[in-house]
């Protein structure tokens, strides 16, 4: 390929995360022109109203996925947690690159633990995987619904509009504010978002285009979120659901965790399973099947009204 034209949407951390694929291209594939690309999605017009009040996932990826389809741009990066399961017909993930740190950080002005946290302080997130697992551990606190990029909502809490921020390793690192980081969450508070830390190098349904981009690939970022994937898949989990997943390859096992929670956070579930890496698909199926006979399937069917009820496989 001579001229290779990538999509991403245009704030400052798909910029980094777009411009880092950008680099790997133009030093392996020497002497191609790398081109990028920036496409407004509905996600970034809509600012001022929840994600799952605008669609929830998909509104990050859309547009840029016809782009895509129309053959506009020949491949899309994404954040992997904005990547909805199901993808348009005639697209894939050709690749999944070395993941980033997936755990979600505490951010604080003057870096307040999360157990430390005044009673009725004012911690924000746009996640309602986060809100309920934030209120299932401190029920004092109270939660506040932020949009707007990072930089925004750094802002926000330098201006003392709110107390404490909750976002992504992974976002602070790749744009240069790892030094913000009061504290990285555990799993016992926060499980991560399916996907999250990754990036999803999506293409047309093309064996050349797979060939000329698996490069990119890292097998045990590949596999983890093929489990984590495959757990949200089952669940029908989205911006609707607050549904956690981490999964973690260690030598040739996949171990996973994962977590199905009440946006209130009065109701939560969670499971362990670990597996051969070389079965991840299946693995997070388990994974989600522990979850529904464990009570996930009552607080799926609370909040999205869906029967989840099924036989294993089902």
């Amino acid at each position: 390929m001579n001229r290779i034209r990538i999509g991403s949407r245009g704030s400052a951390l798909a910029l980094a995360q777009a411009n880092w694929v950008k680099r790997q291209i133009e030093r392996h594939l020497r002497g191609a022109r790398v081109d990028l690309s920036v496409i407004k999605t509905s996600g970034d017009k809509l600012v001022d109203r929840p994600i799952a009040a605008v669609g929830g996932k998909g509104v990050f990826t859309k547009e840029i996925e016809d782009a895509l389809l129309n053959d506009d741009i020949d491949l899309a990066v994404h954040s992997m947690k904005d990547l909805p399961t199901d993808l348009p017909a005639g697209l894939i993930i050709a690749a999944v690159p070395r993941r980033e740190d997936p755990r979600d950080v505490l951010v604080t002005r003057d870096k307040t633990l999360f157990k430390d946290l005044a009673a009725g302080a004012r911690i924000a997130t746009g996640s309602l995987r986060r809100q309920a697992q934030l209120l299932h551990c401190r029920r004092d606190l109270s939660v506040v619904a932020v949009r707007g990029n990072i930089d925004t909502r750094l802002r926000k809490l330098d201006q003392g509009e709110i107390d404490a921020l909750v976002l992504a390793a992974a976002g602070l690192k790749r744009i240069g504010q790892e030094a913000r980081i009061t504290e990285y969450l555990t799993d016992d508070i926060c499980i991560s978002a399916v996907g999250q830390g990754a990036l999803a190098i999506e293409t047309r349904d093309d064996a050349a285009m797979r060939e000329s981009f698996k490069f990119l690939h890292d097998d045990a970022a590949g596999a983890e979120i093929t489990a984590e994937r495959s757990l949200l898949a089952r669940l029908g989990g989205g911006c609707h659901v607050p549904v956690g997943a981490r999964a973690r390859v260690e030598g040739e096992t996949l171990k996973m965790i994962g977590v199905v929670a009440s946006p209130n956070g009065k109701a939560l579930c969670r499971a362990l399973i670990e597996g051969k890496s070389t079965i991840a698909r299946e693995i997070g199926r388990r994974l989600a099947d522990q979850l529904i006979r464990a009570g996930g399937n009552k607080i799926l069917a609370a909040a999205s009204g869906v029967n989840h009820e099924q036989t294993p496989g089902g």
